[in-house]
């Protein structure tokens, strides 16, 4: 029997009925993402393999192989940042906090959560402005002519879904500094 991997908050999070149906919801979201982006990285690998293939066989590389690759790691490491915040997969240095008390974790929690979703949101935010920039523009890539801003957007609403996160966890550490 194979078992389905599933992504879940600490305990805390979900157990709590005011953040419960949101971390529903950004967990969901997050697994979405991250299975479009799991999606991204097997078209990567199909480009690569046939580009080589058609080079090396039929003297025929793919138009753009460079191109495409770059605009699908983008939109795998954009994708992916929300369901690996949801599994605590971030590389977190907690020595010196794990020695303070309770109360003074969920402070500092309180205080990295801030910072993180204030730059996550000016990061999806700028992004999502630099979007429709290039809509106006109408910047395509050199040499397929492919518009960029589908990409951009993309990217954007998966740093979206990583400050969705990071507003779930910061609201835990505010219940866990007030408790």
């Amino acid at each position: 029997m194979v078992q389905k991997a599933v992504c879940k908050f600490p305990a805390g999070l979900q157990a709590r009925s005011g953040t419960k149906q949101l971390s529903v919801f950004v967990t969901t979201l997050s697994r979405v993402l991250d299975m479009f982006a799991g999606l991204c990285m097997v078209a990567i690998m199909t480009l690569v393999v046939s580009n080589i293939i058609l080079r090396t066989v039929f003297n025929q590389p793919i138009l753009g192989t460079y191109e495409y690759v770059g605009f699908l790691t983008a939109l795998v490491i954009g994708l992916a940042l929300a369901n690996c915040a949801v599994q605590n997969g971030h590389i977190a240095v907690d020595f010196v906090v794990e020695r303070f008390s309770a109360k003074a974790q969920a402070t500092t929690d309180i205080v990295i959560n801030s910072v993180s979703l204030g730059f996550w949101c000016l990061a999806s935010w700028q992004l999502w402005v630099y979007a429709a920039s290039t809509v106006d523009k109408g910047l395509v890539s050199q040499t397929t002519q492919t518009p960029l801003y589908p990409f951009i957007y993309l990217v954007s609403l998966g740093f979206f879904a990583l400050c969705l996160v990071i507003l779930v966890k910061l609201f835990d550490s505010i219940k866990r500094a007030v408790s």
